[in-house]
């Protein structure tokens, strides 16, 4: 099934809005430090750093203000080697921003974005010519839940059929709670995960959103039309529902400094599997190795392990894989 995404040799292309973010040190209080780093945020620019991390093209497409924050966002994700040269700098409506509170094992965070530069996306982006030779189109939940024309952006992109894209439509559910009315996401979000080719949702979320005692075979009842629908199950393992049949593989033992950008991190890795033409044994892998590169850092974004080491974990019997490979993830 693999061989299926490699239908062309364009870049992959992810959508979303991206912010600037402040974080106090992981041990601090937010009311109490005296620092604040500043770095860039959102998940879909998070898929497209580490896909260009791992070698693959990849665009951006957004919109920032034309202020100190939106230049800051557009030089970051720009190092990564992101072409960003298609997000539209907004003279009239500021860069988003977003504040990190660490609260024990999780982090809290506090979004002021309400009519962010991003916010006004409507579907004119998918007019964008990077669409016209993409490999994948990467949208998020995150998106739908910022306006009612972010909102017609991804409702319309999934709308197109297969046959009208030379790209295959990568979805993350990505469920964000304070960015939804109440009562409205489960419904939205669930439509515009069954209309993906590739559906990346979390057990947890799945929970939250539509039953508490769901299993992962029961969200592939709920979401029965991706040609591939990956459930992640925290820390623990990572379900892939295919036409291959069904396929787990644990996740890495790896030390959480702070979990935010992990699911981004694995969407990358798996996705890159998958563009490679590898089996879904080493999508999942590669996903779990990148993910665990965002777990061991307090930014969106950390630094992956050398190809070689990548290599290594990929090539382990599964056995040795489930046993631990994470203590040696880092050499």
């Amino acid at each position: 099934m693999t061989s299926e995404w490699r239908s062309t040799e364009g870049a992959v292309v992810c959508i979303g809005e991206t912010m600037a973010a402040l974080a106090p040190a992981p041990s601090s209080s937010l009311e109490c430090a005296d620092d604040l780093r500043v770095s860039v945020a959102g998940a879909e620019s998070n898929v497209a750093m580490y896909l260009a991390d791992l070698g693959i093209p990849v665009s951006w497409l957004s919109a920032v203000g034309d202020d100190p924050l939106g230049r800051r966002v557009l030089a970051e994700v720009g190092a990564a080697g992101v072409d960003v040269s298609g997000v539209r700098c907004d003279p009239a409506r500021p860069t988003g921003l977003l504040v990190k509170e660490p609260t024990g094992s999780r982090t809290r965070v506090h979004y002021y974005r309400g009519n962010s530069a991003a916010s006004a996306m409507g579907p004119d982006v998918l007019d964008d010519d990077r669409l016209r030779s993409a490999s994948i189109l990467h949208l998020t939940g995150v998106t739908p839940a910022l306006s009612p024309s972010c909102r017609s952006l991804v409702a319309t992109a999934l709308t197109v059929p297969p046959a009208d894209r030379p790209y295959a439509i990568s979805f993350d559910v990505n469920h964000r709670p304070a960015l939804w009315p109440p009562g409205t996401a489960a419904t939205v979000l669930r439509d515009l995960a069954d209309r993906a080719d590739i559906t990346f949702v979390g057990l947890d979320e799945a929970r939250e959103l539509w039953d508490p005692d769901l299993q992962p075979a029961d969200v592939r009842a709920l979401l029965p039309h991706p040609r591939l629908l990956v459930v992640k199950d925290g820390g623990h393992s990572a379900i892939a529902f295919s036409d291959e049949g069904v396929r787990t593989v644990p996740a890495l033992d790896t030390d959480v400094v702070e979990p935010v950008g992990a699911g981004d991190a694995f969407a990358a890795g798996v996705l890159t599997g998958l563009l490679r033409g590898e089996g879904m044994e080493r999508a999942l892998r590669l996903g779990h190795i990148t993910a665990a590169s965002a777990l061991k850092v307090t930014a969106d974004h950390g630094p992956l392990p050398d190809n070689a080491r990548i290599e290594w974990l990929l090539e382990l019997p599964a056995s040795e894989w489930a046993a631990g490979a994470g203590t040696s993830f880092c050499g």
